[in-house]
């Protein structure tokens, strides 16, 4: 079902630009949409994880316990082994970024290691290992990326002013200034809330403790909301990448959050504990 959902969101914000394309330009300015489109997500398929990793300062690291971790998970996951990195940050969180699982890394912030025993913090690796697994990393940035061209188009919208040659005239540029990108930004912030409560689930069962996994969102969810992240601050499209939302969002599943509520994942988790050996789906679907 979870698989469904974001097919289905990914399909309506695709037609969302096809129609903002078309209200610009007609035809014409649907295909001119779609070349725009295209072209920004061959960059972004090809260099997202490296802008980034490198927008984070994120370092390598190729020995240490949570390279070991990542490898021995990785193996349980049945995934190749993805880059390890390291962010210098005073909050605690983690990502995962790349196009599949033959190109994908996770990086962790160094204050998670000080925050997490070693049971919670492989439930996070896990978390972010399921994201790889189910080429989540590729789905959040075509989501991000077709969002930002909506924003795009809704610019030259606004710039065109509504003339009369328009399909959509005046008023129609005006809803596609005001309306495409908060529909954008609505299906993007749908869609990664769905995906983050199925790879807690699939996360869970590769570290094989849901509850580790939930007293760790825990944490990390009461460190960031203490902490900030100025990278993020700066970047705020990227807080979708994240375990829990680096940006102090407000604790409930408002269309406006990044993240689910970390309360309800807290809460999915454990039910998952308790009914795991009864075959029990739980709230996920």
């Amino acid at each position: 079902m979870n698989y469904l959902k974001t097919a289905i969101l990914l399909a309506g914000l695709t037609a969302l630009f096809c129609a903002a394309g078309y209200l610009i330009g007609g035809q014409g300015g649907m295909v001119v949409a779609f070349v725009i489109a295209c072209a920004m997500n061959i960059i972004s398929y090809w260099f997202s994880d490296k802008i980034v990793l490198r927008m984070y300062n994120a370092q390598p690291i190729n020995s240490g316990f949570i390279y070991d971790m990542v490898a021995e998970l990785s193996q349980k996951a049945a995934i190749p082994m993805p880059k390890v990195y390291v962010i210098d940050s005073f909050q605690p969180n983690a990502f995962a970024t790349g196009r599949n699982p033959e190109h994908a890394a996770i990086a962790v912030t160094n204050s998670i290691t000080q925050m997490l025993n070693n049971e919670e913090l492989r439930g996070v690796i896990a978390h972010e290992l399921s994201h790889i697994k189910n080429y989540d990393t590729l789905i959040m940035t075509i989501t991000a990326t077709i969002a930002g061209a909506l924003g795009i188009l809704a610019n030259m919208a606004m710039f065109s002013g509504g003339r009369r040659d328009q399909p959509g005239g005046l008023l129609g540029a005006m809803a596609l200034m005001i309306l495409a990108p908060l529909a954008a930004m609505l299906v993007q912030m749908a869609i990664s809330r769905t995906r983050e409560y199925a790879a807690d689930k699939s996360g869970a069962e590769i570290s094989g403790t849901p509850m580790a996994l939930a007293s760790a969102l825990q944490k990390i969810q009461h460190g960031a909301q203490k902490i900030d992240n100025n990278v993020a601050q700066q970047n705020p499209a990227t807080a979708h990448m994240f375990i829990i939302n680096p940006l102090h969002g407000k604790s409930t599943d408002n269309l406006f959050s990044t993240h689910p509520n970390t309360e309800n994942r807290i809460k999915a988790l454990q039910e998952m504990s308790v009914n795991k050996d009864r075959g029990s789906k739980g709230p996920w679907g």
